[in-house]
C-alpha cells in the first residue's frame, strides 16, 4: 500500500471495529495476488470503506470528478488512487480507460453494479458498466455483499454508530462464469446480471458463539 492510503486503511479499519463491527467472512476468498475487481451491493457512503478496510490490498475506486476542487480534497484523492469519474460513468470514456489500465497493472478496483445506492438495502439491477469492465478486462471477479449499511448510514443521513455491519465475500468468477462473448450485444449487462445474481446468494455471517 501507498504510505497515504496505509494511513487511510488503518483509521478506517480501527472505526470499523469500534463502531460497525459485524461479522467478516469469506476473506479467504480474496486472491493474494495479481487483478481483480470486488463488485459489491451498494446502500451507503460507508460501503466502498467498509468493502475495502478488510482487504490487505490497495483498492482503486470511483469517485465524482467534481470532487476534485483542488487543495486538500486533490491531493487526497491523488494520494489514495481515486479514479475521476462523469456521474454517468459508463459513457465516461477516459474513466474506462483508468479503470482497465489499472487492473492491466494487477491493481484492484472496487465497482458497485447497482450504480446508486439502494435506500432500503435491497438489492437493485446491475448497470452495465461493471459488466463491460469485467469483460474487457478479464480478471477475476469477487462478489461481496454488505449488510445493514442503509441503517449504519442511510440516505436520511444520519449516523447510527452500534450497527452491526456484516460483509461476505464471495467465490472468485472466472471470466468463463460471467463472460458470454457470442451474447452480442447483450454481453455486458449478461454479464453484469451473472456478477449481481451472484452476490444475491451471498447470506448474512452469523455470529460466532464461543
Amino acid at each position: 500500500m501507498d504510505f497515504l492510503y496505509g494511513i487511510c486503511h488503518y483509521i478506517i479499519t480501527f472505526v470499523y471495529d469500534a463502531f460497525f463491527r459485524g461479522e467478516v467472512a469469506g476473506v479467504e476468498n480474496l486472491p493474494k495476488t495479481g487483478a481483480f475487481i470486488v463488485a459489491s451491493n451498494h446502500a451507503s457512503h460507508l460501503d466502498p470503506p467498509a468493502v475495502g478496510c478488510h482487504i490487505p490490498r490497495q483498492l482503486a475506486f470511483f469517485a465524482r470528478k467534481t470532487l476534485w476542487k483542488g487543495g486538500f480534497a486533490t491531493w487526497w484523492l491523488n494520494g489514495v488512487g481515486a479514479i475521476p469519474v462523469d456521474r454517468d460513468g459508463t459513457s465516461d470514456v477516459s474513466a474506462m480507460k483508468n479503470v482497465l489500465r489499472a487492473l492491466q497493472a494487477g491493481k484492484v478496483i472496487t465497482l458497485f453494479p447497482e450504480g446508486t445506492r439502494s435506500p432500503d438495502g435491497t438489492l437493485q439491477a446491475p448497470k452495465t458498466g461493471v459488466g463491460m469492465i469485467a469483460c474487457r478486462s478479464r480478471v477475476p471477479v469477487i462478489p461481496a455483499r454488505i449488510f445493514n449499511s442503509h441503517i449504519a448510514f442511510g440516505r436520511d443521513g444520519k449516523l447510527r454508530p452500534g450497527t452491526r455491519l456484516s460483509i461476505v465475500y464471495g467465490r472468485p468468477l472466472q471470466p468463463a462464469d460471467y463472460d458470454d462473448p457470442k451474447a452480442g450485444k447483450d454481453r455486458y449487462q449478461l454479464a453484469s446480471e451473472k456478477i449481481m445474481a451472484a452476490i444475491a446468494t451471498l447470506r448474512e455471517p452469523q455470529p460466532v458463539i464461543i
